[in-house]
């Protein structure tokens, strides 16, 4: 079961709502409705049972929420103790993913989070990780954990850094949507309707201000790459689950369609060509897709790795053949999720979710994929002010905003390469001293740098860029072709992006 709550403003663009899911609960027992906006001011909002039962007033102590949250994780959701609870590593997934969702809800704002939220979060995800701790193989903890813990805390940290450094900002205000129209503006169609309105100096944002969103937006991508890239490496250890495996057709034909396998088995196949010949208009359509091409490749797996032609995961086709098909879905997936890095977990990666039994694998999993959608939130709240400001320069550019992509150009016209952790984490070190600086920080640092540069001898920009002065406002690299990463390594290989969707 997966539940959703809209709070006070209702269930509309319920699509574009869907940033925060629990999964697999099969208890009939109600449980907190979550979802990825809520009104943290409304009545109903979930709320604890402590305040109902022993008689006390006011709020409860942090030692009786602790006793509640682990209560609930050792009956798996189930809190009527009839043994009809969910798994300890999904009841764990779900814990993390719904105090996501109502500590971050969809963070409307470019603004620091109260000092209340701030220590609810940091309390309760500690206790929520403290589980890892007690995870050891032989004699110390366990290495996927050792390593992405610390890492996953330092991206968590880096990111609630950013929202703070929006506290002196003087040039861009919110309109709340219950405002006049006139005092709102024009908004476009394609709006979410209940974000607040994005107002900006008749002129736009001064030089500065916008250089320096520009480059805390790059900060932000970093942290979603780093985060996307752990994701998809725990999801690629999950075993595919059975049930996923029967629910499959026999062949990829069947799974794309005729248009769809035709496209991808011709003799000369370019990836951008094939995207671009197919309607990726909106967010469903794009999981449609990417959930049929997951699951050729599945089939794809089975059939080379079946040694018994008769089975059903027999092929008639050959080898080679069969290779190259599932190389090219491959390219065609990471396409996707550099493109769409927003986009909701598929089915395979629900299935996998909600059948995991390692209790670790589970953490690192909902860890990371809640400061992905945080991440992922900031840098479209980012956009959103940016966009505002290239209106007031010129009005005439009212189009459809661009969703944020992970690279600098739309079109990728090579094959791309699988996010890894460690590099990622890497960069996000290099470009992590400035990530500290307000604003009026970055001016300074920023009238250092056009002084350096105004006294080199050369005037070239390139140069300039690669120097190391330079280095740290540098746009991300290319996409680069490295097919020795492969996506899916093995049969139940198979990485993905996000925040769990709706089951379908």
């Amino acid at each position: 079961m997966i539940l959703e709550a809209t709070g006070a403003n209702g269930s509309a663009a319920a699509d574009d709502k869907k940033l925060w899911r629990s999964h697999g609960t099969t208890s009939d027992h109600p449980v907190e409705q979550v979802g990825s906006v809520l009104d943290r001011s409304s009545d109903i909002a979930p709320k604890s049972r402590l305040n109902k039962i022993g008689g006390g007033h006011g709020r409860p102590s942090d030692m009786e929420l602790m006793k509640e949250r682990f209560a609930k994780l050792l009956l798996g959701e189930d809190m009527s103790g009839g043994g009809k609870g969910v798994s300890s590593a999904l009841a764990l997934s779900n814990a993390i993913t719904n105090l996501a969702a109502s500590v971050f809800g969809e963070q409307w704002r470019l603004e620091p989070m109260s000092a209340e939220r701030k220590a609810r979060w940091r309390r309760e995800i500690d206790w929520l990780l403290s589980v890892t701790d007690h995870i050891i193989m032989v004699t110390q903890q366990r290495r996927d954990l050792h390593m992405s813990i610390p890492a996953l805390r330092k991206l968590d940290a880096m990111l609630i850094e950013y929202l703070d450094r929006f506290k002196d900002h003087n040039e861009f205000w919110y309109v709340s949507r219950d405002a006049d129209e006139s005092e709102r503006g024009t908004r476009k169609m394609d709006d979410k309707w209940w974000l607040p309105t994005i107002k900006v100096p008749p002129n736009g944002l001064s030089d500065m201000s916008r250089k320096w969103l520009q480059h805390l937006k790059e900060l932000v991508n970093q942290v979603l790459k780093a985060a996307m890239a752990i994701n998809a490496n725990v999801l690629m250890e999950m075993e595919t689950p059975e049930a996923y495996i029967e629910s499959l057709p026999k062949n990829g034909r069947a799974s794309l369609g005729d248009a769809l396998y035709r496209s991808i088995t011709v003799d000369i196949f370019d990836p951008e060509d094939f995207l671009a010949s197919l309607d990726l208009s909106t967010e469903h359509k794009i999981l449609d897709l990417k959930n049929r091409i997951e699951a050729s490749i599945v089939i794809w797996k089975r059939k080379m790795h079946s040694k018994d032609a008769k089975s059903p995961w027999g092929s008639a086709v050959s080898l080679e053949k069969r290779e190259q098909f599932e190389e090219r879905a491959e390219t065609i997936l990471l396409i996707l999720k550099h493109r769409f890095p927003g986009i909701p977990q598929s089915a395979l990666d629900i299935s996998k979710i909600q059948y995991n039994k390692d209790i670790g694998h589970s953490i690192l999993e909902s860890y990371s994929r809640v400061l992905e959608s945080l991440a992922f939130t900031v840098m479209s709240r980012i956009d959103d002010v940016l966009y505002a400001d290239s209106l007031a320069q010129d009005p005439t550019l009212g189009g459809t905003k661009k969703r944020p992509t992970l690279t600098d150009t739309e079109a990728v016209t090579v094959k791309v390469k699988v996010l890894d952790p460690k590099e990622e984490i890497e960069k996000l070190s290099q470009m992590e001293e400035p990530a500290a600086m307000t604003l009026s920080d970055f001016m300074g640092w920023q009238v250092e740098q056009d002084s350096e540069t105004k006294n080199k001898d050369s005037g070239n920009l390139e140069e300039m860029l690669n120097s190391e002065d330079g280095k740290l406002m540098r746009k991300p690299p290319p996409i680069v072709t490295n097919k020795k990463f492969s996506y899916i390594e093995k049969i139940d290989n198979l990485g993905g992006l996000r925040s769990p969707s709706a089951l379908h």
